[in-house]
């Protein structure tokens, strides 16, 4: 009688191996920058050979516009963590608690802060890290809607993107400076943020009796 034959999902080894490449990439990029990084030193970490990288990944900057895209849903992940309504005496309330979630993912991952805030130079992540700031900028503005009424915002600019990239320029500068995002720095950034959005709206913003 024949032994019957194990069929492997092919679609799940492919999410293995690039879960496996994206984590070697991700030890890298925390330990030595962008500079450090290549398909070789992918592979050597990860311990496979380097054709399985370039199988997933034709290049640098395509491995490193995954490692943006993970970085950006975590961000979101925060975004859409729960807020307790009843807290909430106005929006700088709620600003803080976006802003000092979005700390904490830099606090605690190194690569997230060489990809969004170290200077690399690299027009495709820059460009990757922008457009992932538009959504979620979406999902911020979304979020403040649910406590709070906003007044008319401008549809040729987006707002909650802009400010999120104003408090990156200060965090980005503490991170060039002392590789990390000290507190003072982090305070200043979260100033700029509160500063920017204040230009649109109003201290005393109506809040809602419950959150939407």
């Amino acid at each position: 009688m024949p032994r019957p034959t194990t069929v492997r999902n092919p679609r799940a080894s492919s999410q293995a191996g690039i879960a496996a490449i994206l984590a070697a990439a991700r030890e890298l990029l925390a330990e030595q920058g962008v500079a450090g990084l290549s398909i070789y030193s992918v592979a050597e970490r990860a311990q496979i050979p380097p054709s399985s990288v370039y199988h997933f990944f034709t290049s640098v900057p395509a491995l490193l516009e995954a490692l943006t895209a993970d970085v950006h849903a975590a961000f979101r992940a925060c975004l859409q963590q729960p807020i307790d309504h009843a807290q909430l005496r106005s929006w700088r309330d709620l600003s803080a608690i976006v802003e000092q979630r979005m700390l904490a993912i830099y606090a605690d991952d190194a690569a997230a802060r060489q990809l969004i805030l170290a200077q690399h130079g690299l027009s495709e992540i820059t460009h990757a890290d922008r457009q992932h700031d538009i959504e979620l900028g979406q999902l911020m503005q979304s979020l403040f809607e649910r406590h709070f009424a906003l007044p008319t915002l401008p549809d040729d600019i987006d707002v909650f993107a802009l400010a999120m990239e104003l408090g990156d320029r200060v965090y980005a500068r503490s991170v060039q400076q002392h590789g990390h995002i000290n507190p003072r720095l982090a305070e200043e950034g979260m100033r700029v943020f509160d500063a920017y959005l204040g230009l649109y709206l109003p201290i005393c913003l109506p809040k809602r009796p419950t959150a939407l």
